[in-house]
């Protein structure tokens, strides 16, 4: 290297490190100066000022960092601090260095100092990227190639955002998913990457000893990372990828991991972490050894919040919880290959309750999937299964999904059961299965919506033919019970004829459901769904009417009073003088 170039790149280096160390407190304010304008010239009320205009007005941000040079530091770290892709730092260098070729970005020359000087007066402003590793058919913007390793050889230290506290990657591939090392600090605290799967007909993430080490290069030079969220978009994909095992133990400050399969080893090791809250994961086919069992037996997960639990069948996490104990708000389990599954889901369901703190639980979510295979029509699992969840009366949320796998033998002692356990709940879904001969009566649906009067969203299935008639009652369904809250109804494929009947009933004891999902496909629960957006518009108008009638009523009476009034007193006038 010739003096000159060592000078220029010694220059470079002096301009990211003095742009790195910039501070808002550095401006001077005079004191002949009015009071509004020293106040206004405060970096922290700037900063406040700012803050307020700017994430859904960037251009008013870019118009105050042109109005003074007070404004243009705090405006201009505002503007920069969150990106949503690197194509707008690309596009601040000179215009004879890139160009635009319909979607993609290219270089036509090659970086020289001066191009990586102006890069700086920007990089150390961001703390937030999203990198979007686009394919062909994105509409966005795509860097080339050439960029991407221009960029990888800056003319100062790595990173190229030294202040990066949060990185999001994208459709990442084995390509681009390289470039990564290029962004990472010590202070990133939030990282989140999402891959290409191997059925994606292009590039993939094949998650190789390349990809491997990437990962673990990364978590040695961000020990702060605290949030890391890891996926494939292709469950297909999960057999043919390795896992962040490896990676996940290198990390001692994590409060949210979702990732896929981990190996008993991380999770003895996210166990300990006395940090993490949110867990979401794959466990491995494997159930947990015994030995792993012993060691969970111990205070374990102290401050986990949620707990989100995919595994092909039920013997897995029912193995976990065997010996387990934990205070968890919400508890979501995941069964990819169900058919069978629903021998075993009372056996987790009574490790479940003896788990989890009575007094925490407040969701639960079971979902059972099928592939290829689904269960026959008979297959079924018994309404008592749930009643070791009774013993959760802070519970907010259920959903029991396994259609195409076993419908819930529900009927009205069971659903009464439900309501009464859990007189909080705000969602319930039992069933969506459509063809289920298992049904409750209007009568339990309507007692369900006494007991949980903060019901919002119900799935259970209803048989209509005690309210399917032609005429629709004089009377005022239940003496005028309505419950207020409940806005979706899920109720399953029951087939009807009168519209009018249903949507009256409906709309008479929970007048504000606005979604209603019967039987697929049938024109007459799309009636009564249409029915039921217009009745409360009928009623409200039927209660203007009335309260315009009783005004009425009111101030002609009080006109008939006066006139009466006036008339006797002139009675008493005309005889005075008489």
């Amino acid at each position: 290297m010739s003096p000159a170039t060592s000078m220029e790149t010694e220059n470079v280096e002096a301009i990211c490190s003095s742009q790195r160390t910039h501070s808002r407190s550095g401006h001077g304010v005079s004191s002949f100066l009015p009071a509004s304008t020293r106040c206004i010239m405060i970096a922290e009320l700037q900063w406040i000022i700012f803050d307020l205009v700017a994430p859904p007005n960037m251009p008013t941000l870019l118009a105050l960092a042109l109005t003074c040079k007070s404004f243009t530091e705090p405006a201009l770290d505002l503007l920069w601090r969150h990106l949503g892709g690197l194509d707008p730092l690309i596009r601040c260098l000179p215009q004879s260095l890139w160009k635009q070729d319909g979607k993609k970005l290219e270089f036509q020359r090659t970086m020289t100092l001066d191009d990586w000087s102006i890069f700086c007066k920007y990089n150390y402003r961001i703390h937030s990227l999203v990198n979007q590793c686009h394919v062909e058919d994105s509409e966005d913007t795509i860097l080339s190639t050439e960029i991407w390793r221009a960029i990888s050889c800056p003319s100062f230290s790595l990173p190229l955002l030294p202040n990066l506290t949060s990185l999001t990657w994208t459709e990442a591939s084995d390509e681009t998913f390289q470039y990564i090392r290029l962004f990472v600090t010590p202070q990133l605290t939030m990282l989140k990457i999402s891959a290409l799967p191997l059925s994606f007909d292009g590039p993939s993430f094949t998650f190789g000893p390349s990809e491997q080490s990437i990962f673990l290069s990364i978590a040695h030079s961000c020990p702060s990372v605290s949030h890391f969220d890891f996926d494939i978009d292709d469950d297909d994909s999960i057999e043919s990828v390795g896992d962040t095992s490896t990676v996940l133990q290198c990390w001692s400050r994590l409060t949210s991991v979702r990732t896929r399969t981990v190996s008993e080893a991380a999770i003895l090791h996210l166990s300990n972490l006395p940090s993490l809250q949110v867990l979401e994961c794959q466990l491995p086919a494997t159930p947990i050894s015994t030995e792993a069992q012993k060691l969970l037996q111990r205070p374990v997960f102290c401050a986990l919040q949620e707990l989100d639990v995919t595994c092909k069948n039920l013997i897995s996490p029912a193995a976990l919880f065997e010996k387990l104990a934990i205070t968890p708000k919400s508890l979501s389990f995941t069964i990819s290959h169900g058919v069978d599954s629903a021998w075993a889901l009372p056996g987790l369901i009574s490790h479940l309750s003896n788990a989890c703190t009575h007094s925490s639980l407040q969701n639960v979510r079971l979902t059972i999937q099928v592939d290829d295979h689904p269960a026959g029509p008979d297959a079924s699992i018994g309404a008592a299964a749930f009643q070791p969840l009774f013993a959760f009366r802070n519970i907010r949320v259920f959903d029991f999904e396994a259609d195409g796998c076993c419908i819930v033998r529900m009927d009205d002692a069971a659903l009464l059961q439900v309501a009464k356990a859990w007189p909080y709940l705000e969602e319930l879904y039992i069933s969506r299965y459509s063809h289920s001969r298992h049904q409750v009566t209007p009568y339990a649906f309507v007692s369900l919506l006494r007991h949980c009067p903060r019901l919002v969203s119900v799935a259970v299935t209803i048989d209509w033919s005690t309210i399917d008639v032609h005429t629709i009652p004089p009377d005022v369904p239940y003496r005028g019970f309505s419950q207020k809250a409940l806005s979706n109804l899920y109720t399953g494929g029951s087939k009807i004829k009168n519209s009018i009947s249903i949507a009256a009933f409906i709309s008479a004891i929970a007048p504000n459901v606005r979604s209603i999902e019967g039987q697929k496909g049938s024109r007459r629960w799309e009636i009564v769904q249409e029915l039921l957006e217009t009745l409360p518009m009928v009623r409200e108008q039927g209660r203007r009417m009335i309260l315009n009638g009783l005004k009425q009523g009111y101030y002609g009476l009080h006109s008939r009073d006066a006139d009466n009034e006036e008339a006797s007193a002139d009675g008493d006038v005309c005889e005075e003088r008489f």
